[in-house]
């Protein structure tokens, strides 16, 4: 079974390399802005699971830097995913406001929904 996931988990990952989308085009004014409400953010991922890959390719499509934090092979993020976040589930978006007020978002679907409404284009 393990070698099943492996395997797997390559054919997505070349999916994903060979499938990849283009960046959003923003003003190099605009993308400073974004980067600059992007910098207190972090994604807790694996490298092949598909969920992940979906997240991965909106930060791509959206032409985001958000820190990608790697849960399953650095003990020190998987640590700290279970101690704050509450669970070792991925993805998991963790987003620091300028209070400092954490809040860690589960689910692909919630996580491409509140970052197309932060910053897509209407």
């Amino acid at each position: 079974m393990k070698f099943v996931r492996w395997f797997l988990g390559r054919i997505i990952l070349a999916v994903n390399f060979l499938t990849k989308p283009k960046g959003l085009m923003r003003d190099p004014q605009e993308q400073q802005a974004v980067d600059a409400a992007t910098a207190k953010m972090s994604l807790y991922q694996f490298e092949a699971c598909p969920f992940c890959v979906k997240i991965r390719r909106e930060l791509t499509r959206l032409s985001l830097n958000i820190e990608l934090r790697d849960a399953k092979n650095n003990a020190a993020f998987k640590d700290e995913l279970i101690r704050e976040g509450g669970k070792h589930k991925v993805p998991c978006l963790r987003i620091e406001d300028d209070a400092n007020t954490v809040k860690w978002l589960y689910e692909s679907k919630d996580i491409a929904s509140f970052l197309q409404a932060e910053f897509s284009r209407a």
